[in-house]
């Protein structure tokens, strides 16, 4: 959440990075709400003011033996007036964080202007394509023919973009989830956590997936309670009304979750196969930092989530998302997109953002500095580390066989070994 006094003091800076995003948005009546709202509580003010004056009176008039009762009948027309002047003062404050909320964050000075994705930068690629000597399947097909996912029954019992993961198929994505975490918790130093899949209404809002994303969310009416979209959620928000210590920064967490998301506007892209499915599994890489050090630890959490593919040997890349393709509440993107041989392109894996204060100021989430000073908000950072379908995908695709078998990465054998060998 922007703060207003930022759309107060800077309206003309806020408008502008606003318009990298390539949208318009309606800061100006946000701006003129805040008039009106400084305008009241001056009012209000003065007649506060005013009746502590009137109050002082009323004893030296009584002293005097003078009528009070005209003093009594203003000072209740007052309170009427003041109780009247902050009603309105409350119905304007509402409707100022109603409309807070539907404001993005500012994109970083560094975001370049851009209309969608093919306006991202690209920064670097890693990895060899492989050269195939013959038509690589796409990883529906291979899941397939390998009994490794069903479509069909997946579809049956919950509709469509619903897979079961069969047999290996369902070890290999479980042994791609304990590779993960194995790797961020051991060596890059990230704590584990295990959180509710369900959240409430204010969680959301914390991270920016209400009100903005209201339509793409499984609501539990019943309850008010949302199925998680991201583990982004329940992570940011486990700190949502407290204030830190400095000395607990910078916080780095990680976890395992199924993911939910009904994608509302994604009919016909990427919707074959387990790209985009409705429920999926995915590793989160959350930070809690100190302002200062925020685009460092972009750059660190970037590097975690390429590690992963690094160690898999995954070919992939990694862009810098401009203006018109940044998340919501994001002020800085880079996505690392991995090669899938089916499509003859790369596809987003992960998306690691800084949002900088604006997560934090919606849930209400600082620390004290240790000089004793003001608390301050956190900056606020996220990643995946990886989704789990797409990496799946992108293995299978990468190192597939002309006969459809797929060789498995060195690093993830002990991961699959172990768990044959207990289950044998």
């Amino acid at each position: 959440m922007l703060d207003i006094k930022d759309i107060r003091n800077n309206y003309d800076f806020v408008v502008e990075r606003l318009n990298v995003r390539g949208k318009e948005f309606k800061v100006k009546v946000l701006k003129e709400l805040d008039e009106k709202r400084r305008e009241i509580i001056a009012v209000v003010e003065a007649k506060k003011a005013h009746q502590n004056e009137i109050s002082k009176q009323i004893p030296m008039l009584k002293k005097e033996g003078k009528d009070v009762e005209p003093i009594f009948a203003e000072m209740k027309e007052l309170s009427n007036t003041i109780k009247e002047e902050n009603e309105k003062l409350q119905s304007l404050e509402a409707e100022i964080k109603e409309k807070i909320l539907d404001i993005p964050n500012l994109p970083h000075e560094s975001v370049p202007e851009g209309k969608d994705d093919s306006q991202n930068i690209e920064m670097l690629k890693s990895g060899i394509i492989r050269e195939f000597d013959f038509e690589p399947r796409p990883h529906w097909d291979i899941g397939t023919m390998n009994d490794w996912l069903d479509f069909e029954r997946g579809n049956k019992i919950s509709g469509s973009r619903f897979t079961i993961y069969k047999g290996f198929g369902a070890q290999l994505e479980r042994a791609l989830i304990d590779f993960m975490l194995d790797l961020h918790v051991n060596k890059q130093g990230y704590t584990e956590m295990s959180t509710p899949f369900i959240v409430n209404r204010d969680s959301m809002i914390g991270t920016g997936q209400l009100p903005k994303f209201a339509e793409d969310m499984y609501h539990c009416e019943r309850d008010d309670l949302f199925l998680v979209p991201t583990a982004e959620v329940p992570l940011t928000n486990m700190y949502r009304d407290e204030i830190l210590s400095e000395d607990d920064l910078p916080i780095y967490i990680t976890e395992y979750t199924p993911c939910f998301r009904r994608e509302a506007g994604s009919a016909g892209r990427d919707t074959r196969g387990i790209i985009r499915n409705h429920q999926f599994d995915k590793v989160e890489l959350v930070k809690f930092v100190k302002p200062e050090t925020s685009y460092d630890e972009l750059e660190r959490l970037t590097m975690d989530a390429r590690e992963v593919l690094d160690l898999l040997k995954i070919p992939y890349r990694v862009v810098k998302l401009c203006g018109g393709d940044l998340g919501f509440s994001s002020a800085m993107t880079y996505d690392i997109e991995v090669w899938m041989p089916s499509y003859g392109r790369y596809v987003e894996i992960s998306s690691c953002s800084n949002f900088e204060g604006f997560q934090a100021r919606r849930a209400n989430i600082k620390f004290r500095p240790k000089d004793g000073g003001k608390p301050e908000f956190v900056h606020t950072l996220n990643g995946s580390g990886l989704a789990v379908g797409r990496t799946f995908a992108a293995l299978v695709e990468n190192y597939q066989n002309e006969d459809g078998t797929v060789e498995i990465p060195e690093v993830l054998k002990p991961f699959l070994e172990s768990r044959i060998n207990y289950e044998k």
